[in-house]
């Protein structure tokens, strides 16, 4: 009964991790000429660990390199590289927002075909180096997939919580404009009808004039 309950409980932690488990890696292929960027939208207080490199099928000359530049929602710049061919760049958030990371060629190299890069983007629980806590806290095994597992779930409620914080700050966006359009319809019904009451008025003054009326 024991063996089977192990069982059940390391077949859960497996389907569980499994889901929670996801692939940053992302690919860009860059051109000669223009720049070329990935966003993702972060809550403050996330850490965010990313390595990038460039990939080219040319082996014997030196490859081509690029710029990097990272900036935050608010436009300060967290990370900014020139002349490489790769790079690596972490910090933890400060403001919740799309983080940007944006690439282009060199323009000694620009005349080169197409490059690839490949950036491996962890964010949160996929940033911590579960390797040194084991070492640190001396777990292994089922323990350490349960402190994985515990931190996933942390992850997922404070995500929640800031998709819910947004969810209120849109609404209020939201009926404030509604209440800002709303006023402007009125008065633009309220200067027609003064417009068209002076219409009137000017017409029936010209037409009493002219004795028509």
């Amino acid at each position: 009964m024991v063996a089977c309950a192990n069982v059940g409980v390391l077949g859960l932690l497996f389907v569980f991790m499994c889901l929670l488990r996801r692939s940053d890696a992302i690919w860009l292929s860059l051109p000669a000429s223009g720049t070329k960027c990935v966003s993702e939208e972060i809550q403050s207080n996330v850490i965010v660990l990313a390595d990038y490199v460039v990939i080219s099928d040319d082996h014997v000359h030196a490859g081509p390199t690029i710029s990097a530049k990272v900036t935050s929602p608010y436009g300060n710049n967290l990370h900014h590289k020139e002349n490489v061919t790769h790079g690596q760049f972490a910090f933890t958030t400060t403001e919740g927002g799309n983080y940007l990371a944006c690439f282009w060629r060199e323009s000694l190299n620009a005349g080169v075909g197409d490059i690839s890069i490949n950036i491996d983007w962890k964010t949160g629980i996929d940033a911590k180096d579960w390797d040194s806590i084991a070492r640190k806290e001396k777990i292994e095994g089922i323990e350490l997939e349960l402190r994985k597992l515990e931190g996933a779930v942390e992850a997922i409620h404070e995500n929640l919580i800031y998709l819910k914080t947004r969810e209120a700050e849109m609404r209020i966006v939201s009926e404030t404009t509604n209440a800002r359009v709303a006023w402007y319809s009125l008065m633009s019904l309220a200067v027609c009808i003064l417009v068209s009451a002076a219409q009137i008025w000017r017409l029936k003054r010209f037409f009493q004039k002219k004795k028509l009326i």
